[in-house]
């Protein structure tokens, strides 16, 4: 019997969801969506983003494409594409991803298939706290280096180890730069606009590195 809970920050839970219905919905919804949906072992959650949680998104990625070029990094962001994993009965669409170090190993994919392919080097996730599934067992079983989370003001950096996340203050994806310093950054970019807070953002990383 499915079971349906629905929370007040646009998120809605269904339970007792088959792999078969999840990979239904998946296709009659399409890509051309807002919602973003994550499911673990018969637990589907889907969730629509509001405009604060966009924002810090978009700016983030902003930032690591800046890392990227000041570090002569390639990056292949796949944003919100779907991780997921029949045999292991989870799949998470995450706020953003990116290839960094396996960047050319699925530079010309148009589909990534974690059968096959290695999942992204980091994934993003806003408020990811807010979420009812546990999403770090999700991305720990699909074997995601790197995980930042950003809650409330605060940037936090996890690093896959004997297959369990653990905290650290720099970022192994970029030099191991001390990027929990990005918080104060999207609170400027509040105060004096996006563009100014990237060049200065630009600068401080030069200096880092």
């Amino acid at each position: 019997m499915v079971t349906t809970r629905i929370f007040s920050d646009q998120r809605v839970v269904l339970r007792n969801i088959s792999w078969q219905t999840f990979e239904t919905m998946l296709a009659e919804m399409g890509n051309d969506r807002a919602s973003r949906m994550a499911y673990d072992r018969g637990t589907l959650e889907i969730m629509t983003p509001l405009l604060p949680h966009e924002y810090c998104k978009c700016v983030l990625e902003l930032l690591i494409f800046v890392l990227g070029e000041e570090l002569n990094l390639e990056i292949f962001p796949t944003g919100s594409t779907t991780l997921k994993r029949k045999d292991l009965r989870c799949g998470a669409e995450p706020d953003s991803s990116y290839y960094i170090w396996n960047e050319a190993r699925v530079r010309n994919k148009t589909a990534i298939d974690l059968n096959n392919d290695p999942p992204p080097d980091l994934v993003v996730e806003v408020d990811l706290t807010s979420s009812s599934l546990d999403r770090f067992q999700i991305y720990a079983s699909l074997g995601v280096p790197e995980l930042w989370r950003y809650d409330e003001g605060v940037l936090h950096i996890y690093q896959l180890q004997q297959g369990e996340y653990v905290e650290c203050n720099n970022s192994p994806s970029f030099a191991q730069l001390p990027l929990v310093e990005i918080p104060h950054f999207l609170e400027e970019s509040q105060r004096i606009g996006v563009m100014e807070m990237t060049r200065i953002f630009r600068n401080w990383v030069r200096k880092q590195i």
